[in-house]
């Protein structure tokens, strides 16, 4: 075992360094270095010496970028996950385009300007100062779309900065990201569970891409997990009888995709399985419409968009969304519905705002960029955010978001995407900005539940100071 003159000898010390070094062995330079540990790690500035990136592959089998960041106390790690259906207005995620690889959907390019442009402009900055480490990888993209070096790459070491600035502080990432923000209370999100699949995430007849069970009842986030899974499972007994095995199989988020015409038939179905669960009134239900995803060039929407031939017998006007939507609500237990309209179709979602019926969620509307939620604010077109870190690219944007829509007494959902890695920061994420909900896909396929599960851990370290969102999942103040 090394001792600690040892240590000083190999790594040619100053007489400073070996001074305290000494103390802190109470000068026996002989005592094992285990014991130095921890005072050498005190010792060491808090920067940057490199970052690595690398291309992996996500949940739906395509290429993303993940980037290691390293400093005196290790290395730390950040992955970045993409979009099936994305917003037109969403920061760039950097592709190859060589069909020959991986279809075109590389990203060599965006690991190329970790390693060769990103990496050695951060090295000796402080990643506690996560702001000063976005801000200068923004500087060096310089479009307003992170299209040079990437919104991947910008946003994998963004993720990977504040885990390696929660260890230099020595404390969880979700207490490193709340001082970050300045919010002092730190809550447990309401799950917002995909638990039927549809548009772009399954192969079924179904135009709305999310159908979603949100446990506001329970009293715990774990209980919340168990009234969540049980659900999950009775849904999946009162499809496989009432469509057979094959309907049971899974979209790309976990939830079931049975081969289903219409959208009140996933509402009934849903609704269904939270009273034989037992769960009515504690079990509510979301909705993500993607509606961008079926709208025609004549501005309709083509709820029969999938199929063909098609006779555009199934399109609706806005107008007509608009009446289907307040009858959802009447009909089901539906409190949230996420892009009612298209992301550029702002004047309907103002009405159904108005109308104060339910949650109305922005995604490819604000694709999580503080410039669109300011211009939502202003025109009440939407009540609630939903946050994804990769449609803006950098931590410290996506809380300048999440501050935004808390002041304006918004709704704040955090959220995974449809191609998702086993890293869990949007977890820690949800609890350090007190968003109240996050949705994360169905109690099923590992990159899903990972989530789940390091909410779980959070909830047993934060012990009794551990608070559930639960009926105050909208509303919950930075005070």
């Amino acid at each position: 075992m090394a001792t600690v003159q040892e240590y000083i000898d190999k790594h040619q010390l100053q007489k400073k360094t070996e001074d305290v070094l000494n103390i802190a062995v109470k000068a026996k330079p002989d005592e094992p270095l285990s014991f130095l540990a921890k005072e050498l790690l005190r010792m060491a500035p808090a920067e940057i010496l490199k970052v690595v990136g690398r291309q992996i592959i996500d949940s739906r089998g395509n290429p993303t970028v993940e980037a290691d960041v390293y400093t005196h106390k290790g290395m730390f790690r950040g992955a970045v996950p993409s979009g099936a259906s994305t917003g037109v207005h969403e920061a760039v995620e950097l592709r190859d385009g060589d069909k020959t690889k991986f279809l075109g959907k590389g990203v060599s390019k965006a690991v190329e300007s970790i390693n060769t442009v990103i990496s050695p402009a951060l090295k000796g900055m402080d990643p506690r100062n996560q702001s000063e480490v976005d801000q200068k990888m923004i500087d060096l993209d310089g479009t307003p779309n992170k299209a040079k070096l990437g919104a991947n790459a910008i946003l994998a070491v963004s993720l990977a900065t504040a885990k390696a600035g929660a260890a230099e502080k020595e404390k969880p990432l979700y207490m490193h990201i709340a001082e970050l923000a300045g919010n002092p209370k730190l809550y447990l999100p309401v799950p917002a569970f995909n638990i039927i699949n549809g548009g772009s995430h399954a192969g079924n007849a179904l135009a709305m891409q999310e159908f979603m069970i949100l446990p506001t009842g329970a009293s715990s986030f774990s209980e919340a997990m168990r009234m969540g899974t049980e659900v999950y499972h009775t849904l999946k007994g009162i499809i496989k009888a009432k469509y057979g095995q094959d309907a049971t199989n899974v979209g790309d988020e976990g939830g079931f995709a049975p081969s289903i015409q219409s959208n009140d038939d996933g509402l009934s179905l849903v609704t269904d399985a939270i009273e034989k669960a037992g769960y009515t009134g504690k079990v509510k239900i979301g909705m993500d419409v993607a509606a961008s995803e079926f709208i025609t060039e004549d501005k309709m929407y083509d709820l029969n968009f999938k199929q063909q031939p098609n006779d555009g017998s199934f399109k609706k006007t806005a107008a007509q969304m608009l009446e289907m939507y307040k009858e959802f609500c009447t009909k089901y237990p539906v409190i949230s519905i996420e892009d009612p309209f298209e992301q550029d179709d702002w004047e309907p979602a103002k009405s159904l705002t108005e109308g104060n019926i339910c949650q109305v969620v922005g995604d490819d509307m604000l694709v999580t960029n503080p410039i669109r939620v300011k211009r939502a604010i202003e025109q009440k077109a939407v009540n609630s955010l939903l946050l994804k870190v990769n449609q803006i690219g950098s931590l410290t944007e996506s809380i300048e978001a999440v501050k935004m829509s808390k002041e304006a007494g918004w709704g704040v959902m955090t959220s995974h995407r449809s191609g998702e890695t086993e890293d869990c920061f949007i977890a820690d994420l949800a609890v350090g900005l007190s968003t109240g909900q996050i949705k994360t896909g169905a109690p099923c396929r590992s990159e899903r539940n990972a989530k789940y599960n390091q909410l779980l851990r959070i909830e047993e370290e934060l012990g009794e100071n551990a608070v559930y969102a639960g009926e105050k999942w909208r509303f919950i103040e930075w005070q």
